[in-house]
């Protein structure tokens, strides 16, 4: 992996891997994600088996190391304790479905080019080396394997394997 994308990745992990405080079996956690994934195993690499939105109360099943088993009534599976909160998070979102309004948003998300109008605001705030990152990023993103991103975080001691 070259050395800007194990950069980019350690960023992005460096907040991700704060564990909260524990979560008990018979208790009650919160999705802190925009959408959680209910993994099939405790392993990143896992098969999802469904998705739940944000701010929504799971109960725990069972904790194994940083990985917790929850039931949203429906289905169960396993979620990275650093994507969940023991407290309900604030519901008050923006028109865009993020949990924080558009224009608290960082500089890189309004670079996004999800379509020509974001690609004109950036241009004209000057973000276009953000829109080059992005391009940049998206392209080398499927030059990585999921052996790599396992072996980088094993490494590191990131994620589960902190």
């Amino acid at each position: 992996m070259n050395a800007k994308l194990c950069g980019w990745f350690a960023a992005s992990l460096a907040t991700a891997t704060l564990l909260p405080a524990a979560f008990a079996p018979g208790g009650a956690a919160f999705t802190k994600r925009v959408e959680t994934a209910l993994l099939a195993e405790p392993t990143m690499l896992a098969t999802p088996v469904t998705r739940i939105g944000y701010a929504q109360q799971l109960k725990v099943e069972t904790v194994k190391g940083a990985w917790v088993k929850v039931t949203d009534g429906k289905k169960s599976g396993w979620v990275f304790a650093g994507n969940l909160a023991e407290e309900k998070p604030s519901e008050t979102r923006g028109l865009d479905g993020l949990p924080v309004p558009a224009s608290e948003t960082s500089a890189a998300a309004a670079a996004r080019p999800l379509v020509p109008a974001a690609e004109e605001y950036s241009a004209r705030r000057g973000l276009g080396k953000a829109a080059e990152d992005l391009t940049w990023l998206n392209q080398q993103a499927g030059a990585v394997k999921p052996e790599d991103v396992k072996a980088f975080l094993q490494e590191k001691k990131k994620g589960e394997y902190q």
